[in-house]
């Protein structure tokens, strides 16, 4: 029972991911306030801004692929709501009447701009209840400190998180698109639940969730691709893989990689090393540009170990770019190749003994 206790309440945090998520906001925060204290003076303005930023950074650090946690969010809403809290101060004297009357204003007004992030909120009851020095700063205050401090921290997140290597701002994946140029749907959306499905449970639940739709219809389609996989999971990479692959080296010449592909019927060439080991694949697509080496044209490869589960291959092999999967080992020499066929021949075969 202790255990539990340190199990991560968010789905997919992991103890690295709160460590990375802990000196960032440490880091974040003590030179938000030093470049904050330099920009500012040394004044009342950054002690005055502790609940909102700290609230701000534990967004930006500890889920930073959160819509809550973007940059709009950070900046527009902190600005916005401070500006909402300064504007009813003005015309409403009571305190906890004018409170109410920020928060719930502020509210409305992250919903309209797109830039809902809690921390406005503590900005707007901070525009509010700040006191005198807030007063002082009239409708400078939404501005600096509010937006120049806001700036900062996003600034430094970025900065963070590109140095741990994590994605930020976070880009949610496009829905899925036919990638040959026509109106047919992509193949991964013609079964199976359809994006008015997510609409509809989303309705049915009556709740929100911090999560972007986009990456919403991504998580659940893994979900039944490992569902898939694990049902199937004695049957495995090397059961079905071709092993008698055909192959070039980085210094073919792209002529003789375009007949090969044509005299085989293929559709993608490993490119191998002098010790066979896997440096990317040609295709007749990365051939089009004409002479010269298959070098210097190479795309990186879809890659799965012998050991893995076949069926978990249908992400890449159902994206409408990837038409092989090659099978390395752990050094990266190549052992086989499973193509689009393949692996369909081999679903039929599982349905059949069903």
């Amino acid at each position: 029972m202790a255990f539990r206790l340190f199990v991560p309440i968010l789905a997919g945090a992991t103890p690295r991911e709160r460590v990375i998520a802990c000196i960032g906001a440490m880091v974040g925060i003590a030179l938000t306030g030093v470049l904050g204290g330099l920009a500012l003076g040394h004044g009342a303005h950054v002690p005055l801004l502790v609940g909102p930023i700290g609230a701000s950074a534990v967004l930006l650090f500890a889920v930073p692929a959160s819509p809550l946690a973007q940059p709009w969010p950070i900046i527009g809403g902190n600005t916005i709501s401070a500006l909402v809290g300064v504007i009813v101060a003005h015309f409403i004297q009571e305190p906890a009447f004018a409170a109410g009357i920020a928060v719930a204003l502020a509210i409305a007004a992250m919903s309209l701009t797109r830039c809902l992030h809690p921390p406005g909120g503590a900005a707007a009851l901070t525009a509010v209840l700040g006191g005198p020095m807030v007063t002082a700063s009239g409708f400078m205050f939404p501005f600096v400190p509010v937006a120049l401090i806001s700036i900062v921290l996003v600034a430094l997140g970025y900065g963070f998180h590109k140095l741990s290597r994590r994605n930020y701002p976070h880009v949610p994946v496009q829905a899925p698109a036919n990638s040959h140029g026509t109106i047919d749907p992509p193949a991964r959306v013609r079964v199976g639940f359809r994006p008015e499905d997510i609409d509809a449970a989303l309705e049915a639940l009556e709740e929100t969730f911090d999560i972007d739709r986009g990456d919403l219809d991504r998580l659940l389609w893994q979900v039944e691709m490992q569902a898939l996989a694990r049902s199937h999971e004695t049957l495995l990479c090397e059961d079905i893989m071709s092993r008698d692959v055909i192959s070039v080296q980085e210094d073919t010449q792209a002529e003789t990689a375009r007949q090969l592909l044509l005299h085989h019927n293929i559709r993608t060439l490993p490119v191998v090393d002098t010790d066979r080991r896997l440096a990317g694949t040609v295709g007749l697509r990365e051939l089009v540009p004409g002479p010269g080496t298959v070098g210097a044209m190479l795309s990186s490869a879809a890659t799965a170990s012998p050991g893995s589960a076949a069926m978990g291959l249908l992400p890449v092999l159902t994206d409408g770019r990837s038409h092989a999967v090659i099978v390395v080992d752990d050094a990266r020499h190549l052992l086989g190749l499973i193509t689009q066929t393949d692996l369909l021949a081999a679903a039929a075969r599982l349905l059949k003994t069903e």
